[in-house]
């Protein structure tokens, strides 16, 4: 029986921005409040079959070029194996498991530098937050947020319903992780939804629910319906992606993503490996005032090499 466990720590050296204050009363599930700027961290302790697989953390003292937000780190295979990268030296920014989009209306909730046409990726002070504005009723093996996504200045873009669950995956030595996002518009305007790909540099379409895989997880393949490789997979449109691997201590381990329509996937083997569909391939997504944009990922994780 998959189980949710409540903690709260403390966290000390991350200097950031204060991230603001959401309105309301305590946090549910037994949660200690979140003090923004104070360096309180949230964390709630997935399990599966008994073993804790996966943990969700609330970093109010992120930095806020990283544009702070909730992220799922570690994520695990049910045998321990750790399949997640937390602020690596390439890319800082990239938080485990979390959902990050590179450009809304102009604010980065992905973090890092924005691509700007004709100049290249460029620090700009431009980054937003992901705040945590309570967690809803839940099943013990799932997570149930609500948040509000912010500008630099404070303005809410979006709301968002989240939920987060940890299930059977009916297949030995693997468990299914499942991840819903309801994003509203709350500006009282047209958002426009891009990626650096969108706004001239091409191949990087990326934003949306995003995994960066952990270095001593690196990936030896990526496989799609059309076929194997970086090149058939980055841009697919397929049902499925898989992608497997050998840790340094010869462990395999296999990710099997999916997802509702038709968001092309995001890949990256060499550099780092990480995956995930991407909202804005090409083309940006416009989101009328009032009204919602729903993603879902689902990913099954396992010990040794899956089969789609």
């Amino acid at each position: 029986m998959a189980a949710a466990v409540v903690a709260a720590r403390r966290r000390a050296g991350r200097a950031g921005h204060p991230v603001p204050a959401a309105a309301g009363g305590p946090r549910q599930h037994g949660s200690r409040r979140v003090s923004p700027g104070a360096g309180d961290v949230v964390t709630r302790t997935l399990e599966a079959a008994g073993s804790p697989v996966a943990e969700y953390v609330i970093d109010p003292s992120l930095d806020r070029s990283l544009s702070p937000r909730p992220f799922l780190h570690p994520v695990r295979t049910l045998g321990g194996v750790v399949l997640t990268e937390m602020v690596p030296d390439d890319h800082r920014h990239h938080l485990g498991l979390s959902l990050a989009i590179a450009d809304l209306d102009g604010t980065t909730f992905w973090g890092g530098r924005t691509f700007v046409a004709g100049r290249g990726p460029t620090p700009l002070d431009n980054h937003g937050v992901q705040r945590h504005d309570g967690f809803r009723p839940a099943s013990p093996s799932s997570i149930a947020e609500d948040l509000t996504w912010l500008t630099r200045t404070g303005e809410p873009l979006v709301r968002e319903t989240r939920t987060i669950e940890a299930t059977d995956a009916g297949r030995p030595g693997a468990w299914t992780l499942t991840w819903t996002s309801t994003l509203t518009n709350v500006a009282g305007r047209g958002l426009r939804v891009a990626s650096p790909a969108v706004n001239g540099r091409p191949g990087a379409g990326y934003g949306g629910i995003f995994w960066r895989v952990a270095s001593d997880a690196a990936a030896h393949t990526v496989t799609v319906a059309e076929g194997g490789g970086e090149q058939v997979a980055h841009g697919s449109t397929s049902p499925w992606l898989l992608l497997t691997g050998r840790t340094a201590a010869g462990r395999t381990w296999s990710l099997l993503f999916s997802r509702p329509g038709t968001d092309p996937w995001f890949v990256r083997m060499s550099g780092y490996v990480g995956a995930g569909p991407a909202l804005a391939w090409s083309r940006p997504l416009v989101l009328a005032a009032e009204t919602a944009l729903e993603r879902q990922l689902t990913v099954v994780v396992a010990d040794g090499e899956l089969t789609p």
